[in-house]
């Protein structure tokens, strides 16, 4: 079968991926693949590099006459994710990708194609072998381990490239465009907390917060759906101010990049004001899913009685904890003005973790704006910092600001409408590329 796909049209192209897929290249492991494009660029008389991470540059002169057009780089990863069906017998690191042809399109066998961005890889190849397309200057940039940490486009140093204009293949719909990206950058509170005893008349009880929609950070920020831990700390907040509870334990959401689904905390309470507080949940939970009914309409909020523990969180602590939570930003800072429905800059409280006297919160702000994200990720150091919790910036990557009137958009557009008849869809995305690190 996969000699059937090396014969589709373009030919060269579906020889190219035909060859490549055949070679292991699951990210971190991808060295087979990048001594494939470098063989592939040497084989050509091309100049070829490969730096010191693994990322391959290869160099194609301009055709004769073209010396002095504006010299472009062409881009794409050759890692790929490894995933397979459980019924499948496939080893990432040793077997080729088995292909077949399903109608008008071409698949795996029960794995990952490898297209993303095996297909790139290849059309870049492609070009560089081609004698018959005029060109300018011309460098192919592949680079390494994009799927799980950009590795090659956060190491690639400066000068070894020379072009001005970058386009990068690696696309998800062949009807859009894609001219910006957001940067990020990781907000990591900690701190420590005093204890006090459980009063003899106290009680306790566990609350969970569940059922969220969730979803990603970035690409689906802008859908106004629940954050368990914004929630939780409203529930807490109010039990706290009406109540005087006391808190021993939180622990919400869980990785940096997903909206948290759940949270659940153990509060005490004096036992008579028991009926109080779990009246007060009631109250709340129709209140909140009122405000969440359509973006998040599986939304709970259970309370049941569990064993008192020994201590809790001491008064002062709960108050500082509570209300710094309730001022740090979340969600949507500002739309794009430019690119209609793009979220320009957001905020996802991810992590929230109270437990044996010491504190973990996690933020992951974004923006295709770095002096916005940064503004943005200063004012929730500070909200913080007046809590007198230590702060600290980490994993920071640059954002790719949209610039709708560069010249380019409008040479692509205009060559995408020649060959198809129609405008493509330009657009941009709240999450990481690697264009933004590039």
């Amino acid at each position: 079968m996969n000699e059937k796909i090396r014969n589709l049209e373009p030919k060269r192209l579906w020889s190219i991926f035909t060859d490549l897929n055949a070679i292991p290249r699951p990210s971190k492991r991808e060295r087979k693949a990048i001594e494939f494009v470098k063989d592939f660029g040497e084989k050509l008389g091309l100049e070829t590099i490969v730096d010191e991470v693994g990322n391959v540059i290869i160099k194609k002169p301009a055709s004769p006459g073209m010396e002095n057009k504006t010299p472009v780089i062409l881009q794409a990863h050759v890692d790929m994710v490894p995933q397979k069906n459980s019924d499948v017998e496939h080893d990432f690191d040793k077997d080729g990708i088995k292909m077949l042809i399903d109608g008008d399109w071409v698949t795996a066998d029960g794995t990952t194609l490898g297209a993303d961005n095996g297909i790139g890889v290849s059309a870049i190849l492609a070009i560089l072998a081609s004698d018959d397309i005029p060109h300018p200057p011309i460098e192919g940039l592949f680079t390494m381990d994009e799927e799980t940490g950009m590795t090659g486009a956060q190491k690639l140093k400066p000068g070894l490239l020379n072009g001005k204009i970058l386009l990068n293949l690696d696309s998800e719909d062949d009807d859009e465009m894609t001219i910006g990206c957001a940067g990020g950058v990781d907000i990591l509170v900690s701190g420590t907390y005093l204890e006090d005893n459980v009063k003899e008349n106290d009680i306790a009880f566990q609350i969970f917060v569940s059922g969220l929609t969730g979803g990603h950070s970035g690409m689906d920020i802008h859908l106004y759906r629940g954050n368990a831990n914004k929630i939780m700390n409203r529930i807490l907040w109010r039990l706290y101010k009406d109540y005087n509870i006391g808190i021993h334990s939180i622990d919400g959401g869980g990785l940096r990049n997903a909206i948290p689904r759940e949270s659940k905390a153990i509060i005490t309470v004096n036992k008579d004001l028991g009926d109080d507080v779990e009246r007060k949940i009631r109250f709340l939970k129709d209140e909140i899913y009122n405000e969440y009914k359509t973006t998040d309409p599986e939304i709970d909020i259970d309370i049941i009685m569990v064993d008192a523990p020994k201590y809790t969180m001491k008064g002062e602590c709960v108050y500082k904890l509570l209300n710094s939570v309730y001022a740090c930003w979340n969600g949507v800072y500002r739309m794009s003005p430019d690119v209609p429905g793009l979220t320009q800059t957001s905020n996802n409280l991810a992590r929230v973790l109270i437990k044996e006297g010491e504190l973990k919160i996690e933020n992951l702000a974004r923006s295709s704006v770095e002096s916005e994200k940064m503004d943005l990720a200063y004012s929730i150091k500070s909200a913080f910092k007046l809590a007198k919790y230590s702060v600290k910036f980490e994993g920071g990557y640059p954002g790719w600001q949209p610039d709708v009137d560069a010249s380019i958009n409008k040479v692509m557009s205009d060559i995408y409408k020649k060959n198809f008849g129609e405008e493509p869809h330009i657009t941009a995305c709240h999450a990481g590329l690697e264009c933004g690190l590039i």
